[in-house]
């Protein structure tokens, strides 16, 4: 099922505290970046980010975005806030590798 553009209007609100926040459409879903930087994407109506180290402490479940992929994260928050810090840390943890 291909991701809606009301649902990803939707989730770029709820990234409006995170800055440079850009994305692409690829084969009906959303692929999201930060300074050019992929951090998750909207798979299936759903808003998901990578799984990473920093993750753990917020208790996330496991998604995947589409037969065959890596678990994402499932970020079902509505705290811009929350979201932030979470972004924040997927794309540090991405750039120390």
């Amino acid at each position: 099922m291909a991701s809606s553009k009301d649902y990803l209007d939707y989730v770029l609100e709820l990234l409006r505290e995170v800055k440079n926040v850009t994305y692409k459409r690829m084969m009906g879903e959303y692929i999201l970046y930060k300074d050019e930087i992929i951090f998750g994407g909207v798979y299936d109506n759903r808003f998901l980010v990578k799984k990473t180290k920093s993750l753990i402490e917020y208790e996330l479940k496991d998604a995947i975005p589409f037969p065959g992929a890596h678990p994402m994260l499932l970020i079902d928050s509505e705290n811009s806030d929350e979201i932030r810090d979470i972004v924040n840390l997927v794309i540090k943890d991405i750039k120390e590798g």
